[in-house]
């Protein structure tokens, strides 16, 4: 972590990061489309190890089809498999989609609970998904671990744990719960066009003077 850094300097480096991020990126938002919490829950599921542009172009389709929890509980296995073959992990996800479904048809109502706990208890969903939907769907804030985010805390050193629930726990603790969730859609769209994983632009970040690791990856690069 950033040398003798306090636990209060380093709230206000993350406010600041926050601060800039947000005039940087004044639309950032959940990338996902969707029109309730169902869509957003399958999308979410649908969205490991895929990029949101194809996930947004496979439910396109999908909504249509399939626009309850029974719908997708009760849809033979390989209709539902061939309807998301292009997202990857098809198999895996097809039967993750539909024993959540089934939960949610025959606990629920139908509907997708409001809580962590009663969310993560549910087929293929986890925090990180759980968040998103909580944040999304239902505005109840939460930071949201994905491997942009991931990157970026360790980067800015805003964090020093590799479990993504610990993360998710230092990251709350520097901001006001109502930015949460804002804050984890602009570390992504932040992580997505400027701090890339491989050949992060330090030269045109916004938040350089707040970023530990900057001056060393541009050495590094040197």
């Amino acid at each position: 972590m950033v040398d003798r850094e306090t636990a209060e300097q380093r709230r206000k480096r993350a406010g600041k990061i926050f601060e800039i991020l947000h005039k940087t990126y004044p639309t950032a938002k959940c990338s996902l489309d969707f029109k309730n919490p169902l869509e957003l829950l399958v999308a979410t599921i649908l969205s490991a190890q895929c990029t949101d542009v194809r996930v947004n172009m496979v439910t396109k389709s999908l909504f249509k089809k399939f626009r309850t929890a029974h719908d997708y509980a009760f849809a033979p296995r390989q209709a539902l498999e061939e309807a998301i073959r292009s997202t990857g992990f098809y198999k895996a996800k097809a039967r993750s989609i539909q024993l959540c479904c089934m939960e949610l048809d025959q606990k629920h109502g139908g509907k997708v609970p409001k809580t962590m706990e009663e969310l993560v208890k549910l087929q293929g969903v986890g925090r990180k998904t759980a968040n998103v939907v909580l944040g999304n769907a239902f505005g109840i804030s939460g930071v949201v671990v994905d491997t942009h985010v991931d990157r970026l805390a360790h980067r800015m050193e805003l964090t020093g744990n590799a479990d993504r629930v610990k993360i998710e726990f230092d990251l709350q603790s520097l901001l006001p719960e109502k930015n949460w969730t804002l804050f984890s859609h602009l570390l992504i769209v932040h992580g997505r066009e400027v701090c890339t994983a491989r050949s992060p632009h330090c030269g045109d970040c916004p938040v350089f003077k707040y970023c530990p690791s900057g001056p060393k990856l541009i050495k590094g690069k040197q």
